[in-house]
């Protein structure tokens, strides 16, 4: 090497002895480094640390080795402005030569990575400046993703689990515990996994790293958060049960009323259809008139029992059967308004038929036919039917059959037929 290339290569050097410098005091002073050092560490993340350790401390062995080469070279530079050939020569052997001996164990890198120790071991200033890159960055990354798992997944736990214990607490206050409800049991069930979770992000941050698949930077890569989202999930779920259950409590007592009044209105439409029962069985001869069935006492012991809940605020247990006493209320009403038409058919078809009777009688009246003796003999034949008890329908819409007919032949008459015609003529 000339001068020149000597003193270009000893600027650069420097200027990595700066870097160098930096980022180990950087890896020295980073709160995931100091963390680690502090806690009680468990699986993957203890066997890295132990790797990790050994290879800072192998990097400040380097670095201070790097240091004194590099010292040594600049003094053997400064003895002389215009070196000499023995100068160059040994600036050329400190510079660009293995001249860098570590000697025994603090030369070896883990024996994970390198194999059985050595003795010792020569570097040029260049390799050992390339081990020392290399040896940061895989203390750096380790460092880099213990520190981001502690930095996301803790806070976020300690969070959910603040959130938990609101939602446990409101749980207890309407009735939902362990055993006696499944949100109880799930409450129970995501308290324990938040509990073992961060136990175990906090002793073992690295079993919670995702590395970023192709990623060489330090620290490529993201925290794990799946067991916490589906335990934020649960929480939720859970969460929407509670205030469903608090809901109930709010508006419990105008469901329970307008339960108690469907279930009247159907008791009353029952009682109706019981009633039209018994008069068309007395008014209406030959006619299939179907049972008409009692209250429905199971809705009212039901209701009994919701009443009950709600007195006792035992709102998990009313919330379900509020529900289901709402469908098989409004059922059972539809249910008695079927069976009061069902029963009251005939009474509708007679009073069709008595109408049908009394228009036709107005329309011949209107044409001045009303004292037709014809239509006088079928009207009251059909009325005597109609009025009396028991009435048989289908003789009696015979009746009124009949009665039309002789109506619409005396509104319009029909033409004479061919024996009229031959008697005219």
């Amino acid at each position: 090497m000339d001068r020149d290339e000597v003193d270009r290569a000893l600027s650069r050097l420097e200027a990595e002895y700066e870097a160098i410098e930096t980022s180990l005091l950087a890896l020295q002073d980073h709160a995931g480094r100091r963390l680690l050092e502090g806690a009680e560490l468990t699986g993957v993340t203890r066997d890295r640390w132990a790797s990790a350790e050994l290879s800072i401390t192998l990097l400040w062995t380097y670095f201070d080795s790097y240091t004194a080469a590099l010292n040594g070279a600049r003094e053997a530079r400064a003895r002389r402005r215009w070196p000499n050939r023995d100068d160059l020569l040994e600036l050329t052997e400190a510079l660009r030569g293995r001249a860098v001996v570590i000697a025994g164990a603090a030369g070896q890198r883990p024996a994970s990575l390198t194999g059985p120790a050595k003795l010792s071991e020569r570097f040029t200033l260049a390799e050992l400046v390339a081990r020392m890159n290399e040896l940061y960055a895989s203390s750096l990354d380790m460092v880099v993703a213990a520190d981001s798992v502690w930095s996301a997944l803790p806070a976020r736990i300690d969070l959910l689990s603040a959130e938990l214990r609101r939602t446990r607490s409101l749980a207890h206050s309407v009735g939902v515990r362990p055993g006696e409800h499944p949100a109880g049991d799930d409450l129970e069930s995501i308290t324990r996994e938040l509990s073992t979770l961060r136990d175990q992000v906090i002793s073992d941050p690295l079993a919670f790293w995702r590395p970023a698949p192709g990623s060489s930077a330090p620290g490529g890569g993201r925290p794990d958060t799946e067991r916490y989202d589906r335990a934020a999930r649960a929480l939720e779920d859970v969460r929407r049960e509670i205030e469903a259950v608090l809901r109930v409590r709010q508006d419990s007592e105008e469901r329970l009323m307008r339960l108690r009044d469907v279930l009247s209105r159907a008791d009353r439409t029952l009682t109706e259809a019981r009633s039209a029962r018994g008069e068309v069985l007395a008014k209406i001869a030959a006619s299939e008139v179907p049972a008409v069935s009692g209250p429905p006492t199971a809705l009212q012991e039901r209701l009994s029992t919701a009443a009950e809940y709600r007195r006792h605020a035992q709102w998990h247990r009313l919330s379900p059967l509020l529900e289901s006493l709402e469908r098989d209320a409004e059922d059972e009403l539809l249910r008695a308004r079927e069976s009061l038409t069902a029963v009251t058919a005939p009474l509708a078809v007679r009073a069709e038929l008595r109408g049908r009777l009394d228009a036709y009688k107005a329309k011949v009246a209107r044409h001045g036919l009303a004292e037709d003796p014809v239509l006088i003999e079928r009207y009251d034949a059909a009325r005597r039917m109609l009025w009396s008890a028991p009435c048989d329908l289908r003789v009696a819409e015979e009746a009124v059959l009949r009665y039309q007919r002789a109506a619409a032949d005396v509104l319009v008459p029909r033409g004479p037929g061919p024996a009229d015609r031959r008697g005219d003529s």
